[in-house]
């Protein structure tokens, strides 16, 4: 997979990428990364690639051609299609879930669009077409965090990535679960200030940890998440 990012802070990016499990899927062969920086693609030599917006208001816009050039760079001569994403983090966008994360990993590449400042120029929308992804009903200054956060979820599902692979088969909101949270866990020490691991976790008994672990995961989800419970 090619995961591209372009931004107006690459070295924010960059610095993300070299580290944890983006880092192990790129040295794997897994994923190759490209970070293009917006502003090479700046109207003028002082890098400028935002602008007042039309018709007055607070903020800054950035600029559609400089996002436009940025992308079509990223893309290498490929469009948008089965096996190429353009996505732009934007607050109107499609809610990101686990099924939207599994759906990504399966693209040969990924082109995200990093905003900045009160938000991107629409022609940008009307000239790239991007899927439209949003995180969370919250505002960020810039669009690097939620690509990173997209891009982590979906490399997650590549092959060889993860350590243990079963791992992800138990996690919270993934199809294989019966409800949408995942168990509570423990590990070492047995007791601590008083707190101890539930007998059956040590017991040794398998099918009586399947149960609590299913048992806990009910739990769990009716406790914090009943939302998410299915009719």
């Amino acid at each position: 997979m090619e995961i591209a990012f372009c931004t107006i802070f690459p070295e924010l990016v960059s610095g993300v990428l070299s580290q944890a499990l983006f880092s192990i899927a790129e040295k794997k062969g897994v994923v190759r990364y490209d970070v293009v920086n917006i502003r090479d693609f700046a109207v003028d030599k002082h890098g400028t690639v935002d602008d007042y917006p039309y018709g007055g208001g607070p903020g800054m816009i950035m600029m559609v051609s400089p996002i436009v050039e940025a992308v079509e760079t990223a893309l290498g001569g490929a469009e948008s299609g089965e096996g190429t994403s353009v996505i732009l983090l934007d607050p109107s966008g499609e809610p990101f879930t686990q099924s939207k994360a599994f759906e990504l990993s399966q693209k040969r590449k990924l082109v995200f669009i990093c905003g900045h400042y009160k938000g991107v120029d629409e022609r940008v929308r009307d000239i790239l077409q991007p899927e439209i992804i949003s995180i969370g009903d919250y505002i960020l200054s810039g669009g690097e965090l939620p690509a990173l956060i997209v891009a982590e979820a979906a490399i997650r599902y590549l092959p060889g990535v993860l350590g243990d692979e079963r791992s992800r088969d138990t996690d919270s909101f993934t199809e294989q679960r019966s409800f949408a949270l995942d168990a509570s866990y423990y590990t070492r020490p047995p007791e601590y200030r008083g707190v101890k691991v539930p007998d059956v976790l040590l017991s040794g008994n398998h099918e009586a940890v399947a149960q609590w672990r299913k048992s806990s995961a009910e739990e769990r989800t009716r406790r914090f998440r009943p939302d998410l419970l299915k009719e």
